[in-house]
């Protein structure tokens, strides 16, 4: 590690990322990471840092922490196919505070890739400090979007640490509680979350002290509920020693910093009162402790404020936030920083609610007390990680063609699983009051069969949902999606619960879904007027009843299934 006054510093940047837009109108603007750019560069602060483009996260690297289900959604949704796709609002966009917006799965793959490359630099031991204002995005749940993100980078850069890494220590300094990040993690002690976030009717209504973790994850979930208006000097008070009874106890080997910027004066969602360098010694007193760093966005809507205080941070990762002229040089953006043109975010008269009652110090003695009963340093139990995926290292290719052509057998491996699949929802389709009467009694097996989850959900009962836009809660019926997440039937990815018609029932079907299936291949059969067809219909009968083992050689099949 680099002595305290000189760090290796990378800073990752994609010069697209500004150009994404969540709608008019829509408080989320990712065009602040260009405008903090833009400021970085007049202070001539490039020279200063390795800059470096990631890669862009694949859909297979997102779902090492979201579903199959969802990053597929997020791949393929556009702002015309929403309403298809989530199903009238009602599955993994609910609500208004997440649009599918034009580009939306390339948004994500940027700040994705961008906290990942951060996580596999430091990882390496390539820098010491790593920055990623792209990233940040701490609310975005397994197989949901919640508060204006979608893919949740910090989890999958932690996950990239953790392959290096015994202990990983997570601070949260965002007006919102770091509510998705907690919740990934609210079972390990692998990783401590720590959250500084306003409590009370405001999004997303989770982070008290009482919620501590789980399991082997207890008390490994740090919460510092606050209320309106907290100053510089108040939120120091509680962020130092908390903090550093955190790194004595938990003695993390990395460390990540969400640098939300709605927690700054004068946001347009926040309702906190720190200045730029109030915020912005959040960074500074972390620099001082020699622990390798990721530093990434999040919050923060009042755009300028937002550009000035990232630009600020990093030129404290650099240390040379002393050196620098509080006169703005000139950029593109120079006029929107008018009439007074500093680089600076001034404090209002905003009383703070947390001395007024004196809650900040029963919050901190609460926080100190929880970590004192912490057993130090959990052991982890650690092994030589390869720097890259096997897959990767044999060079191949998961989950696409890379342009190459299929060979034979693969073309006639996807023809023959397109078919089954066919038959399969041709068998699934009811075609008489018969058929929907059988379908009913599968449900009703069903249900039969996993009544012990069943009893502890109410299918009439209601979920409560905060917007962050509005601040107010709105019911989500557990039909509208959240009824298998809550039950725990994960067979359904989509987070839809089992329905007469839906697409996986025939995971719930009944022991005559075969009968039905070889019913259908018969009529097929029969009705086919070509002889070769009606052969080959009546071959793969046969290997279906066989549970797919062939009678015939390969050569005795030409490959080409007649789809009727």
């Amino acid at each position: 590690m680099a002595s305290a006054s000189k760090r290796k510093v990378d800073y990752f940047h994609d010069p697209d990322v500004g150009a994404y837009t969540y709608g008019i109108g829509h408080p989320m603007k990712p065009h602040r990471i260009q405008v903090a750019h833009e400021l970085i560069t007049a202070y001539d602060m490039l020279d200063k840092m390795q800059v470096l483009r990631a890669k862009r996260a694949s859909a297979e690297q997102m779902t090492r922490f979201h579903t199959d289900e969802y990053v597929h959604f997020l791949n393929r949704v556009t702002p015309e196919t929403a309403e298809e796709l989530t199903y009238h609002g009602t599955r993994f966009l609910v609500g208004e505070d997440n649009p599918a917006f034009e580009g939306l799965f390339e948004f994500c793959s940027i700040s994705a890739g961008g906290s990942i490359g951060a996580a596999q630099r430091i990882a390496a031991g390539s820098s010491d400090i790593a920055v990623n204002w792209a990233g940040g995005l701490h609310h975005a749940k397994k197989r949901e979007a919640s508060g204006f993100c979608y893919i949740n980078d910090i989890v999958l850069g932690i996950l990239e640490l953790l392959r290096t890494y015994p202990r990983v220590l997570y601070i949260d300094i965002d007006c919102h509680h770091g509510d998705g990040v907690e919740e990934a993690f609210y079972t390990t002690d692998r990783v401590m979350t720590c959250s500084f976030h306003k409590f009370g009717e405001y999004f997303p209504g989770t982070g008290t002290q009482e919620d501590r973790g789980r399991g082997k994850g207890k008390g490994y979930a740090v919460n510092i509920p606050l209320k309106d208006g907290i100053t510089d000097e108040s939120y120091q008070s509680v962020f130092e020693p908390v903090i550093s009874k955190i790194l004595e106890v938990y003695r993390p080997s990395a460390v990540v910093l969400q640098c939300g910027a709605d927690s700054l004066s004068g946001d347009k969602l926040g309702c906190f009162n720190l200045t730029m360098y109030g915020h912005s010694h959040c960074v500074q007193f972390l620099r001082q402790q020699n622990v390798p760093l990721i530093l990434l966005g999040g919050g923060g809507y009042t755009v300028k404020n937002v550009g000035r205080t990232w630009a600020y941070e990093t030129a404290c990762a650099l240390g040379i936030e002393n050196e620098i002229d509080t006169n703005l040089p000139w950029n593109p953006y120079f006029e929107w920083f008018g009439p007074r043109y500093r680089l600076e975010v001034a404090g209002n008269n905003m009383d703070d609610l947390n001395v007024k009652d004196g809650s900040l110090d029963r919050v901190r003695i609460n926080a100190l007390e929880q970590l004192r009963e912490l057993n130090p340093v959990p052991s982890v139990q650690m092994q030589d990680t390869p720097r890259e995926p096997l897959g990767t290292h044999l060079g191949f290719s998961f989950g696409k063609d890379d342009g190459k052509p299929r060979d034979e057998l693969d073309a006639r491996l996807a023809q023959h699983a397109r078919y089954i699949y066919s038959l399969q929802e041709s068998a699934e389709a009811p075609s008489s009051e018969s058929e929907e009467s059988e379908s009913e009694s599968e449900d009703d097996n069903w249900d039969q069969r996993v009544g012990s989850n069943r009893r502890r959900v109410n299918r009439s009962s209601t979920k409560k949902r905060m917007s962050l836009l509005t601040g107010q809660y709105f019911d989500v019926s557990a039909e509208n999606g959240f009824y298998s997440h809550c039950n725990g039937l994960n067979g359904y990815g989509l987070g839809a619960p089992p329905q007469k018609h839906a697409r996986r029932r025939f995971f719930q079907a009944g022991p005559n879904w075969e009968e039905e299936v070889e019913s259908v291949i018969a009529a097929k059969t029969n009705g086919d007027a070509a002889g070769g067809g009606s052969r080959r219909h009546g071959l793969l009968g046969e290997t279906m009843t066989r549970g797919g083992k062939p009678s015939f050689d390969d050569e005795e099949w030409d490959g080409d299934v007649h789809m009727g």
